[in-house]
């Protein structure tokens, strides 16, 4: 299994937060899109906020690949309809590449007690 955390930024605008909470509630979920993140090898996925700033967790497997899921995305019309949908409350970090969403976050403390 593998873990990645990822960052993002929403819009800074209350109404605009709500709806895509919203959106996000589990039994809002698209079945396309759950189904293409399952499908690209995502196991468990978690979104956390605070204020306008997203923290994902996702676990995949250890296969997983971040260019093969996005080839698939690029070539599944729902997904594609999703991720239209989305980024109208989405705002990206001021580091991140040039059309990049959410940025892959570096681990730097790890604690393993024995």
């Amino acid at each position: 299994m593998k873990k990645f955390c990822l960052a993002l930024d929403l819009k800074d605008d209350p109404e605009l937060i709500r709806q895509y909470e919203i959106y996000h509630k589990s039994e809002n979920a698209w079945p396309e899109v759950t189904q293409s993140m399952l499908d690209s090898g995502v196991t468990a996925m978690e979104i956390y906020r605070t204020s306008n700033r997203l923290f994902m967790i996702m676990e995949t497997k250890d296969d997983f690949d971040f260019r093969v899921k996005e080839q698939m995305d690029r070539n599944n019309a729902k997904v594609m309809e999703w991720e239209a949908l989305i980024s109208q409350f989405q705002l990206a970090l001021s580091w991140s590449a040039t059309d990049e969403k959410w940025v892959q976050m570096d681990r730097i403390f790890t604690l393993n007690p024995a």
